[in-house]
């Protein structure tokens, strides 16, 4: 399994707990739209994504992030930085 299929997959696996409606959850889910997470679940999710990772999520970044694949792109490149 390669970095990215991993990292993916540990996500996929943290988010399954917030995921009360049980969307199918794949690289093209939007957090607040398909998932509809509120603030709140935001804040819980990406504090379990920052200890998982030990990486911090800086609130600008979380803004830009919209979809899994981009927190999937964003969690590789900070786990690199």
């Amino acid at each position: 399994m390669t970095d990215r299929a991993d990292t993916a997959a540990r996500i996929l696996a943290l988010i399954e707990p917030f995921n009360k409606k049980g969307v199918e959850v794949v690289e093209t889910t939007r957090f607040a739209q398909d998932l509809e997470w509120d603030s709140l679940t935001v804040l819980d999710f990406v504090a379990n994504i920052e200890d998982e990772y030990d990486i911090l999520i800086t609130m600008n970044q979380q803004a830009e992030i919209e979809t899994v694949g981009q927190l999937v792109d964003a969690v590789i490149a900070l786990k690199a930085a």
